[in-house]
C-alpha cells in the first residue's frame, strides 16, 4: 500500500472501532485524533448519523449513516461543536408488506419466536429483521450468532425475499434491508466525489467484507481496504499508517 497516496480514510464503526452499539474507548479515540492529523476522515456506517455521532462519544467527523440515505457534518459556533445533518433521505416502504415477507421468512426458519416486533422500521426506509425480535436483550443477540453461521445460512432465503432491497447480515442478530441502490460503496463514492477524492486515493477500515457483510460491496468496488478482526486492537491493524502521526499507543 503507498500510503503516500492516501487523502480519505473512510470507516465502519460496530466491531471496527467499537464493540457493537457500545462507547468509542479512549485508546481507539486517540488513534482517530492521530488519523485526522494527517487525513480526511469519514465514517461509512449502517447506523444513523446521531446514533454513531453520540457513540463515538461527539467527536468531530463527518458521517454518512444508513448506507448514505443520510450524511452529517459538524458544524463549529465558537466554541461548541454540533451535528449537522446535510442529507437525510426518506424513502416510503409498504409496512404490511413487509411484515408479511417478514412473517414468511419466520415460518421458513426456527425463528418463529422472538420478543418484540418482528421488524424494526427505521425512518430512512431502511429496515431490520431482528432475528431473535426488536426486544431482545443485548446479552442474548450478543451471545447468539458471533460466527454469523445461522444467519448466513438463511442469507439467500432473505435475499430471495427482499429481492427488491439490498441485503446485508448486520448487527448481531439480525439483517439490514435497505433501498436499492444503497450500500457502503455507493455510499463511499458520492461523498469522495462531492470531496473532489478518487477512488484510488481512499483506504477503507472495516470489519465486515465476508459474504453478506456491509463492508463487502467497498472491497469488491476495488477500493483499498484494511480489515479488522478485533476492535481492540485497532491501532494495531493501522500501525503502518498511524506512524509518524503521533500516536502514542
Amino acid at each position: 500500500m503507498s500510503i503516500q497516496s492516501i487523502r480519505l480514510i473512510a470507516l465502519d464503526l460496530d466491531g471496527t472501532l467499537t464493540q457493537h452499539k457500545t462507547p468509542l474507548e479512549e485508546r481507539n479515540r486517540r488513534a482517530l485524533e492521530a488519523l485526522q492529523r494527517s487525513y480526511s476522515l469519514v465514517m461509512v456506517v449502517a447506523g444513523t448519523c446521531q446514533r454513531v455521532y453520540n457513540q463515538l462519544g461527539r467527536f468531530p467527523v463527518d458521517i454518512v449513516g444508513n448506507y448514505g440515505l443520510q450524511e452529517s457534518t459538524i458544524e463549529r459556533c465558537g466554541d461548541t461543536e454540533q451535528l449537522k445533518v446535510l442529507r437525510d433521505v426518506k424513502v416510503e416502504v409498504d409496512r404490511d408488506e413487509i411484515v408479511r415477507r417478514a412473517e414468511a421468512i419466520r415460518s421458513l426458519t426456527p425463528y418463529k419466536d422472538f420478543v418484540g416486533e418482528t421488524v424494526e422500521f427505521h425512518p430512512s426506509g431502511a429496515i431490520t429483521l431482528p432475528l431473535l425480535g426488536t426486544k431482545a436483550a443485548a446479552q442474548d443477540k450478543l451471545a447468539f450468532d458471533p460466527s454469523r453461521e445461522k444467519r448466513l445460512r438463511i442469507y439467500p432465503l432473505v435475499k430471495e425475499y427482499f429481492h427488491d432491497y439490498n441485503v446485508f447480515v448486520g448487527g448481531t442478530s439480525s439483517f439490514d434491508i435497505v433501498p436499492k441502490p444503497y450500500d457502503k460503496y455507493m455510499a463511499l463514492k458520492a461523498y469522495a466525489e462531492k470531496k473532489g477524492i478518487a477512488e484510488s486515493e481512499i483506504l477503507y477500515v472495516g470489519d465486515d467484507f465476508g459474504t453478506g457483510g456491509n463492508d463487502e460491496p467497498v472491497l469488491q468496488a476495488g477500493i483499498r481496504c484494511i480489515p479488522i478482526t478485533d476492535y481492540r486492537k485497532f491501532p494495531e491493524h493501522l500501525q503502518e499508517i498511524l506512524a509518524g502521526s503521533g500516536f502514542a499507543g
